[in-house]
């Protein structure tokens, strides 16, 4: 199965994936996005070092700079793509490829972690062992992964690939999973909260919006992850793909980071000192 045939009347679908113009101007295209999101997140978290230099690396410093980490790789890597893509052994392709992707999911999941400490401190539940448990989920995936590179380094074969991409899947339905949860009870809990205020409503829509977006894009990696097991038309993995890889990653990182970004770029308020008393 052909990923251009399935869409009517677009017999330019391969043209273009053929076209070494059309290529690159895809790939510089996604590597100008990344590198704008990736600004944007520095920008963001020298502001909020700024404003509160004080609090030390807290879950919002951390979440911009593996923003910025993520999304500067992927505009690296998309920069050169003519290298990459020509690398061997072809594992290194998939190294350079997934390896953003699984720094993506361990961004993203702090915002999970952060909302499953808020939600445990609410209902007064034990919060010590949260980070243990979102450390421990990260690090048994790198390892797997991993494990799977040098696999492949030992012996590229067509069933280790496919447990590699099925393994990304995986990953990436559990990241929908927790926003689904997690990004759920949070929302409804903040909608039975007693007090409206002004606060209140930006909150929600704070939380039900970046739960949405995450969830839809963790989705699509999903489907797409699937989809690239069963079907080497549908990899995203190749040279000869831009158009996919366009739609894919625009629709599963750029927007989504990009938003996300917009929707938490309140800085923190300032720590007033001690010394200071506001005039009443």
């Amino acid at each position: 199965m052909e990923i251009g045939p399935l869409f009517p009347n677009l017999a330019w679908w391969q043209q273009v994936n053929a076209s070494t113009c059309c290529q690159d101007a895809v790939f510089y295209f996604l590597c100008a996005a990344y590198a704008l999101v990736s600004s944007t997140a520095l920008i963001q978290l020298v502001r909020i070092q700024v404003r509160v230099p004080e609090y030390g690396w807290t879950t919002q410093k951390i979440f911009h700079l593996m923003n910025f980490i993520v999304n500067g790789v992927r505009a690296v890597v998309f920069g050169l793509h003519k290298l990459v893509f020509l690398l061997h052994p072809k594992v290194l392709i998939s190294v350079l490829l997934d390896l953003p992707g699984l720094l993506f999911f361990s961004t993203y999941t702090l915002l999970v972690l952060f909302w499953v400490e808020i939600y445990h401190q609410a209902r007064g539940l034990p919060t010590d062992k949260l980070k243990i448990v979102y450390i421990s989920v990260n690090a048994a995936m790198y390892l797997i992964q991993v494990c799977i590179w040098i696999y492949l380094w030992i012996d590229d074969n067509n069933v280790v690939q496919f447990i590699g991409e099925i393994f990304i899947a995986v990953v990436s339905f559990m990241a929908a999973l927790g926003f689904l949860i997690y990004g759920g009870r949070l929302f409804f809990m903040l909608r039975r909260f007693p007090i409206e205020s002004k606060g209140r409503r930006k909150k929600l829509n704070e939380v039900g919006s970046v739960t949405t977006i995450c969830f839809t894009c963790f989705l699509i990696r999903c489907i797409m992850g699937f989809l690239s097991a069963f079907d080497s038309d549908a990899s995203l993995n190749v040279l000869d793909h831009p158009i996919l890889d366009l739609i894919y990653y625009m629709l599963v990182e750029v927007l989504p980071s990009a938003l996300v970004l917009y929707i938490l770029r309140k800085l923190p308020p300032k720590r007033i000192s001690a010394q200071y008393h506001p005039i009443r």
